[in-house]
């Protein structure tokens, strides 16, 4: 079915602490399918076990976080044949729990940080980061560099709802590399003007400064696009992703963590990267609902 035939059910806001970046990302893909003639309906996911309108043939999540990301959501839409983007439930909470995620991933042979479980008895030496095994938009997350830093973020991680891991701190390049079906899209460099690039620094117009194609060379680029890749299928993930990714000082890159349901919002790196490559969003979007529809027709065959 060609997307412009397609009932399509916008699903944004949700229950995690990322609810206003989701309202936002709603907004824009919502606002680029009708401009390409798409019919739709936003729907403002407020609990969890949300009533989809009837008739909707496909859903295009813009969740982020808890009940959007970890696979929850993905099931309950499995459960009653309703057809939604991006990967599936296994995969989704496969990516979303970012300790599983490492195991899957050091199994394929993807190059990452050293990271482990964090309790009240870690007693790695600075520097490292201690940040939440499922969250997103770098919610709750703490880089430690010094040992007063170590003192706050223990106290902090201690308040912390849900589990947290620690893992080691590369300081150098951030790069992220959108996946959107097979193709790897043009790296981007995310420079934050203060700090690392948490919430406040992706979510706030100038302060951050993205490059994009990033100022690599094309042997650089094309590694990193291939190590997202590799990530992305560890995990077993579909459509779409978003890979980030840590390049130190000596040109050494490493995978921190793969996203299924990348912002969409006017500030986010999947957008970009894909006018990059010459895909305007409207038509990003078009796509992402061509893929994910070939994946639940192949899996309803299944």
């Amino acid at each position: 079915m060609k997307p412009e035939k397609m009932k399509v059910a916008v699903l944004a806001g949700g229950v995690s602490g990322e609810r206003e970046v989701s309202q936002r990302s709603g907004a824009a893909v919502a606002k680029a399918l009708r401009s390409v003639g798409v019919r739709l309906v936003e729907v403002d996911v407020k609990v969890r076990g949300v009533e989809v309108p009837q008739g909707t043939d496909i859903c295009f999540l813009c969740l982020h976080g808890v009940y959007g990301e970890d696979g929850t959501l993905q099931a309950e839409l499995d459960a009653k044949g309703i057809a939604y983007t991006g990967s599936g439930a296994i995969a989704s909470a496969l990516a979303f729990d970012k300790l599983r995620a490492k195991e899957a991933m050091a199994s394929a042979g993807v190059a990452q940080p050293e990271g482990m479980a964090w309790t009240k008895e870690n007693d790695w030496l600075p520097p490292y980061v201690l940040k939440p095994v499922a969250d997103g938009s770098s919610l709750g997350v703490h880089l430690v560099r010094t040992a007063e830093e170590a003192k706050k973020a223990r106290k902090e991680a201690a308040k912390w709802k849900g589990a947290m891991m620690i893992e080691r701190l590369i300081e150098g390049a951030e790069m992220t590399i959108g996946i959107l079906g097979e193709q790897a899209l043009p790296v981007v460099e995310v420079r934050p003007g203060k700090g690392f690039y948490d919430y406040r620094n992706k979510y706030t117009t100038g302060a951050t400064q993205y490059i994009c194609p990033a100022q690599i060379s094309k042997e650089k680029a094309a590694e990193l696009q291939e190590m997202a890749l590799q990530a992305h299928r560890a995990l077993g993930c579909e459509v779409l992703s978003r890979v980030d990714v840590m390049v130190d000082a000596e040109g050494k890159a490493a995978v921190l963590e793969v996203n299924t349901i990348p912002g969409m919002t006017d500030l986010s790196l999947l957008p970009k990267a894909g006018q990059a490559a010459g895909i305007e969003f409207s038509k990003l979007c078009l796509r992402v609902l061509e893929l994910s529809w070939a994946r639940n027709r192949k899996g309803v065959q299944a």
